[in-house]
């Protein structure tokens, strides 16, 4: 059982307080086990988690991720500027030099350091474009709409879908659809590079004059090759069902996205890092931009700045543990008869048919090789502090040809 599965209501018959989503009826439609998560109703499963996963990494799964929040931050002009000064009073990363077309990992961070939430932000050439997750957007957009100034535009893209299609054979699948990029200097779809977002036109058919807009992004949270489109939710259903038309495509759902995650060892917002964690103790030290560590500007900066000096007491570790039983989350973490962390994810890897999980330590039990212990309900599992990720990441680093990186 994954830990969306452990943590949420898996009631097939989902009560009526989850709001729908625009794929809801297509995810039913297709026999998908749907859950409550994030004040959604979402597809959990299809013909089951350890399948869905290993297709995945050996094709192409498609995600409904429309649920995370969508939005746009632009000033009436146009004056990139402005939209870059007001986000990095916000957000550690280097937004100046986030060129058109390139899109960045970051966290939105509280005044004491805190991650509220981690976002990608990409530069839209007239506007950033973020993408917040879904159990933290009401939250983010009010703490935003609060501390942006008063020129700053804020946008909820709420009549959006949003699409991950994840795996070696996603590019192949994704430019099947004969996407045409809206304007000069884009590449074909397949030639994005990761981190890297243009804008395409989706046409129905070849002979198709009313093309559909789509957004599309080479990233995802799975660690393998992959997109994420962004489309109007009256055409997510069509495309949906055109990209599974693709034979290595097929739909996968919440479970399977959790489980290809730790394996890559990417942290979960709400259980790897919280509000009460700061990026150096969560691992996440690589969105403090250089120029923003040296400058500072953001909040807790000095705070952040003495523990990227000095070391955080604490630090996000992988857990390789012997045995088949897994550990979840909350789970103790001992050196000796001593308490020095807890695990913050954890489940089975079945790309490694072994239990994995993700925990907070002790900077003194940090160090790879380390053998801790972890107490699962009273029973004692053996576990080596390993590097992450887990499983390799398979991004598509090369630059589109022509393109500058």
């Amino acid at each position: 059982m994954s830990d969306i599965e452990q943590n949420y209501e898996t009631d097939p018959d989902i009560p009526e307080g989850p709001m729908l989503l625009p794929l809801d009826g297509w995810h039913r439609a297709k026999g998908a086990r749907m859950v409550e998560f994030a004040g959604y109703a979402m597809a959990v499963q299809y013909e089951g988690i350890i399948a869905e996963h290993l297709w995945t990494r050996e094709s192409a799964g498609l995600f409904d991720v429309s649920h995370m929040g969508q939005l746009e931050v632009s000033t009436p002009d146009g004056d990139m500027a402005a939209a870059v000064a007001a986000l990095e009073a916000l957000l550690p990363a280097d937004l100046a030099a986030l060129k058109p077309g390139r899109v960045r990992y970051s966290l939105l961070l509280g005044e004491d350091g805190g991650i509220l939430d981690d976002l990608m932000v990409t530069n839209r050439g007239d506007h950033f474009y973020l993408v917040v997750n879904g159990a933290t957007k009401w939250d983010d957009i009010a703490h935003l709409r609060e501390n942006l100034p008063d020129e700053i535009t804020l946008n909820h893209l709420d009549e959006h879908g949003l699409l991950a299609l994840q795996g070696p054979r996603a590019a192949e699948a994704l430019a099947s659809l004969g996407l045409v990029p809206a304007g000069e200097g884009f590449p074909p779809v397949e030639g994005l590079s990761f981190m890297q977002a243009a804008p395409y036109w989706w046409p129905r058919s070849p002979a198709d004059e009313s093309a559909r807009p789509l957004g599309i992004s080479r990233t995802g949270y799975t660690g393998e090759d992959g997109f994420e489109i962004s489309v109007g939710a009256e055409d997510v259903a069509a495309l949906a069902d055109a990209l599974c038309a693709h034979p290595a495509v097929k739909p996968i759902g919440l479970g399977a996205r959790d489980s290809l995650r730790l394996e890559a060892g990417l942290p979960l917002y709400g259980h790897d890092m919280t509000e009460t964690m700061d990026p150096v103790s969560a691992g996440l030290s690589f969105a403090l931009s250089k120029r923003r560590r040296a400058e500072g500007g953001f909040p807790a900066a000095e705070r952040i700045a003495g523990l990227l000096a000095q070391g955080a007491p604490a630090q996000r570790v992988g857990l390789a543990i012997e045995g088949r039983m897994a550990a979840r989350e909350g789970a103790e973490i001992l050196a000796g008869d001593t308490h020095v962390g807890i695990v913050t994810s954890g489940g089975f890897s079945p790309s490694l048919q072994r239990p994995i999980a993700m925990g907070q330590v002790a900077i003194a039990s940090a160090a790879p090789g380390t053998v801790l212990t972890i107490n699962v309900r009273g029973k004692l599992l053996s576990a080596t502090v390993v590097d992450l990720p887990f499983v390799p990441h398979r991004y598509h680093r090369s630059s589109p040809k022509g393109a500058k990186p």
